[in-house]
Formats: structure tokens, sequence, C-alpha cells
């Protein structure tokens, strides 16, 4: 497989659409549409040793309680369950984002990071969009007053007893990654 070039459909402020000119193995010529929040995808422009954005798995430790998002998403036309979550802005730090998105969306304050993976993809038939999922703790009380127009979100503090009945209710939607991870905590109590 050998990338050729790419060519830019469309263009956002947050996603760009574009056509990925590549040879199979084959030696056949083929195209791909896939979506990038790069003014260039990364499959031609590099750029994979950084995140995109930071998914947040915290652990409020006053409670004992793992910190869940219930957040309308338009794609979905309702409310999804996940973890805070955001973009990493040009020159940021994936812990100064994680520290800021943490208290813009749950209102919560960054006691410490336990650990961050490396970039990892949800969909990379799509997208090359890729995030860091960082472990932390937390303290302070929820809240949702820093939440911008867009978002409408409810902060939830789940045991493990509360996170294995959410997982086995049909009909609800997850963010994949948070499923995989409330899963594990309420199967076996830890993160």
């Amino acid at each position: 497989m050998k990338i050729r070039h790419h060519r830019k459909i469309s263009e956002t402020r947050w996603l760009n659409l574009f056509e990925v000119s590549y040879e199979d193995h084959t030696g056949t010529s083929r195209s791909w549409l896939l979506a990038s929040r790069k003014a260039v995808p990364k499959c031609t422009g590099g750029g994979f040793d950084r995140p995109d954005a930071v998914v947040i798995v915290p652990f409020h430790s006053p409670s004992q309680k793992v910190v869940i998002t219930r957040e309308y998403r338009v794609p979905l036309a309702g409310f999804e369950y996940g973890f805070p979550a955001g973009l990493v802005d040009p020159g940021e730090s994936v812990a100064a984002a994680v520290e800021r998105e943490l208290k813009e969306e749950t209102g919560l304050q960054l006691t410490r990071i336990v650990r961050s993976g490396p970039p990892v993809y949800s969909s990379a038939g799509l997208t090359d969009e890729s995030v860091a999922m960082v472990y932390v703790e937390c303290e302070g009380t929820p809240s949702t007053a820093e939440n911008q127009g867009t978002e409408l979100i409810e902060v939830l503090l789940v045991t493990p007893a509360d996170a294995e009945r959410l997982c086995r209710q049909p009909g609800l939607k997850f963010d994949a990654k948070a499923w995989l991870v409330l899963d594990q905590f309420g199967r076996f109590g830890r993160l």
C-alpha cells in the first residue's frame, strides 16, 4: 500500500474532508474518503505522534466514584454516556488539555494524572483523529457552569454497581471507549 496524494473536498473550522489517492497491494490505483481535524490528513502530512484530543477517565477521590458525562450529541439525536473529552489546542500539552477540559465540562479539579496512553484511533476507516486516554484523580463538586452554549452535559458519579447497571441497559448510547472502561469498572470494581 502506498499513499500518493490528497485532495481537500471541504473545510470547516473543526473538520475537513479529503479524498486520498493510494495504490493498493496489487498495484491498483484507488481512492479513500476521510475526515480529519488537520489542514492536511495525517496519512500525507504526518503528525501521528500527537493526539488530537483527550478522553479523561476521572476518579473522584473523595467519593471513590468514577465521573462520567451524559451529553447531548447531534449526530446521535440524543444523549451519549462518555467521559469528559476535548481537543488539544495548538501548543498545549496533553496535561494542560486534561486539566482545562475536566474543569470546563465537569467543574472538577485535577489532583493527579495517574497514567496517559498513546494516541489511539476509534474509527480508522473514517477518520485519522486520535485521542489520548488519560486516567486521573480529581476532587470538588460537579458543576456544568463552565459549559459552552453548544454543550448540554450532565455530570454523574458512579459506583461499580451503577456502571454495571448502565452498561447492561439496552437503548443507551455509549462512547465505545467509555463503555469498555465502565464495563471493566462494573465487573471488577477498579480502573
